[in-house]
């Protein structure tokens, strides 16, 4: 008889775990809890979307893989509103069951096996690492193709861009997104931007504040005209506050786009019909994407120089929802300095060995919940 094998995918431990004792150190604070670690929205979800989603509950059917041609469309009319990207074609789009279900299974959609590299960036999200393992493909760290070995660089089948990225908040500006593309496309390699942070830049990349609009790997400087070997993701979890609906779609590629509508209608990876109709109206409706940006933008405000006179350097952090910010120290010495304080941070560590030293503070945090934390600061000051 021979020897069973285990059950189940040999995948790392969630790293989230391993903040439950500085949790618990921030618990013990008089005052409650400041938690600024994971990220989630807090705020309501806008009524406009509430609605959509109720009006559309009488859904007995099947929903649509493909997504309906009400939504497509908007997405579409979406990203020649708000991205710059004209021309989309509707059936080059696709919802998903929010972005992380995308990012974790999309190299395996796209065939992607052993032998091959999906190459990430440096400081990166860690379920890029884990879609490449679920595939048996190997992850690469680099920012550039030219800075991988020609043996790695001859197998690259596909690229993560993120951009605005978590947890750096870096942005890449036209010309770089445009350098990477064409390094990809010599290869023969997909481009996947994750872009879903677009809506929140800041500075420069704040058009209320006189800005530019965050570009996209399908915006024409960058394709050239041409989506091939190209996608675009975006959730609107952060923009809405949509996190709770998993709404999120994938666009790009006409003649890549088929197959994996095929493949996630032999899995059932679909996107409800209640969501995919309030998915449609949220995007056509930029009020509340304004007033939810002012109020992360007032947290923002608020929490950045206190975390720079508690001692720490904020660095990048152009876009998005976070700061990125180092105290010059271990990643765990500052993550409980903050317990301390009753703040929970996101360790640095948890994005790479480039992310040793620094720690992730989120934007999404009550204003009351902000107030408290940037009292503690300056009181520790």
């Amino acid at each position: 008889m021979s020897e069973a094998r285990e059950f189940g995918l040999d995948l790392p431990d969630y790293p989230w775990n391993s903040l439950a004792p500085y949790r618990r150190t921030a618990q013990e604070h008089p005052d409650g809890v400041v938690d600024l670690s994971i990220g989630t929205p807090v705020d309501p979800t806008p009524l406009v979307i509430q609605d959509a989603l109720a009006a559309a509950a009488d859904a007995p059917g099947y929903p649509t893989t493909h997504g309906t041609p009400a939504l497509r469309e908007a997405v579409a009319a979406w990203f020649a509103d708000r991205r710059g990207v004209p021309d989309l074609d509707p059936d080059a789009v696709m919802p998903t069951v929010g972005s992380k279900e995308l990012v974790a299974w999309l190299p395996l959609l796209l065939g992607l096996g052993p032998g091959d590299v999906v190459v990430r960036p440096v400081v990166a999200y860690p379920t890029y690492d884990i879609g490449a393992q679920i595939a048996g493909a190997e992850a690469v760290a680099a920012d550039s193709l030219d800075e991988l070995e020609p043996s790695v660089r001859e197998r690259v089948r596909m690229v993560w861009v993120n951009s605005p990225g978590n947890p750096t908040g870096i942005v890449r500006d036209a010309v770089s997104l445009k350098q990477l593309v064409d390094q990809a496309r010599a290869q023969g390699a997909v481009v996947v931007s994750d872009e879903c942070y677009a809506e929140l830049g800041w500075g420069r990349w704040d058009p209320a504040r006189g800005g530019e609009p965050v570009p996209s790997v399908l915006d024409p400087r960058v394709s050239g005209g041409d989506p091939s070997l190209l996608f675009s993701a975006y959730s609107l979890s952060k923009q809405s506050n949509l996190a709770g609906y998993r709404a999120a779609f994938l666009a790009g590629d006409p003649a890549l786009m088929p197959s994996l509508i095929n493949s996630r209608k032999h899995a059932g990876m679909i996107v409800p019909y209640p969501v995919q109709e309030a998915m449609r109206v949220a995007l056509g409706d930029t009020a509340h994407v304004t007033a939810q940006k002012n109020l992360y933008r007032q947290r923002r405000e608020a929490l950045k120089p206190a975390v720079e006179a508690f001692g720490l350097t904020v660095e990048q952090s152009e876009a998005g929802l976070y700061l990125w910010a180092t105290a010059g120290e271990d990643t765990w010495d500052t993550v409980e300095r903050f317990a301390r304080l009753g703040i929970v941070v996101g360790p640095g560590t948890f994005y790479g060995d480039a992310g040793h030293g620094y720690v992730r503070l989120s934007l999404t945090a009550s204003d009351e919940r902000m107030a408290a934390a940037v009292q503690r600061l300056s009181g520790a000051v």
